[in-house]
Parts: C-alpha cells; structure tokens; sequence
C-alpha cells in the first residue's frame, strides 16, 4: 500500500501500521482515513499529504 508523507513535517503515514493512538487500525490506505483525521505530528489536514516515491 502507499506511503504518504506530511510536507510540513515529514511524518510518514503507513497504511500497514496505520494510526492506533488516533483510531485507525492497521491496514487503513490512506484514501479511506476520515476527512477529519490530521497528522499526528504536526496537526496537519490531509490535503497536506504526498504519496511517496
């Protein structure tokens, strides 16, 4: 699954870990994490994600 990356903070958002600590269980892509969820790093919205390479 891909990979995205925060462009503010470069936190990596891995489908395969997921986000536990925020309610997203393991195995989640990222086109289907809530509209609402943020980075859990710096508090930034999705938009602010890139797919990685």
């Amino acid at each position: 699954m891909q990979k995205y990356e925060c462009q503010v903070c470069g936190y990596i958002y891995d489908p395969a870990a997921g986000d536990p600590d925020n309610g997203v269980p393991a195995g989640t892509p990222f086109a289907k994490l809530p509209d609402d969820w943020t980075c859990p790093q710096c508090g930034a919205e999705k938009d602010q994600f890139e797919p990685l390479n």
